[in-house]
């Protein structure tokens, strides 16, 4: 195996699929479907897809961003975006693993693909 394409798979999340159903989830016990404790663990590229997004000021000095992204398997996770400034994380931003070290809290990180487009009007 290249070592590129070794470190593409370490930067993706490992996430879980039901056997009996085939749902996919992310951080969970049971199958949030079917209840299911036979979980099979698979890993993902980790890009995503931003479906909400907000500003939070909580247990910080500095503001940041938490948004919820869909994953390409089907489901669906908080994450912390970063790569600009926290309001300029929009619904629609693609999102992928953040490169480096992970956070000591475990909070899954993830960055923008692209920047966002800034239009100022002055």
């Amino acid at each position: 195996m290249g070592t590129v394409q070794k470190a593409h798979e370490e930067c993706g999340l490992s996430y879980n699929r039901c056997r009996w159903c085939g749902t996919a989830s992310f951080r969970r016990l049971l199958c949030p479907v079917c209840a299911s404790s036979e979980l099979e663990p698979e890993r993902t590229t980790g890009h995503g897809v931003v479906v909400r997004t907000a500003v939070v000021h909580r247990y910080t000095e500095a503001a940041r961003n938490e948004s919820l992204v869909r994953f390409p398997e089907g489901f669906v996770f908080r994450c912390q975006v970063v790569g600009a400034a926290p309001q300029m994380v929009t619904v629609g931003a693609r999102v992928k693993p953040l490169t480096g070290e992970e956070p000591e809290s475990g909070a899954v990180v993830l960055e923008l693909c692209e920047p966002p487009v800034r239009n100022d009007w002055a």
